[in-house]
């Protein structure tokens, strides 16, 4: 069983890979929809502030890193939810999720 500290650390880890989920999400449906209120820089802003933390932290999470020094065998969160071979590669393709959805809302809002 893990400790009170490593599954606070991991239970915040899920519900912010959650929100990043959500938000990268919520991006793509303001592209398909041209959408463009108060929400939707909020959204892209969160992912931001998201990747800029991974990678001042030299591609982890920070949240990673935390679990591991608590005990965490394994600190990441991402194959909790997937199979481990697409859990490799979830921050590759949100990244280029994320470049596509501002390329397009760049093109839709412009135009």
């Amino acid at each position: 069983m893990l400790n009170k500290k490593v599954f606070a650390i991991k239970f915040t880890h899920s519900m912010l890979f959650f929100l990043m989920v959500f938000c990268l999400f919520y991006s793509l449906y303001g592209a398909i929809t041209r959408k463009y209120d108060w929400t939707l820089p909020a959204a892209m802003a969160i992912v931001l502030i998201n990747g800029l933390a991974i990678a001042i932290n030299h591609g982890r999470c920070p949240l990673t890193t935390l679990a591991e020094k608590y005990g965490a065998v394994n600190g990441a969160v991402t194959h909790l939810f997937m199979p481990m071979f697409c859990a490799r590669y979830v921050f590759k393709f949100f990244i280029v999720m994320f470049i596509a959805e501002v390329a397009w809302l760049s093109v839709g809002y412009f135009t």
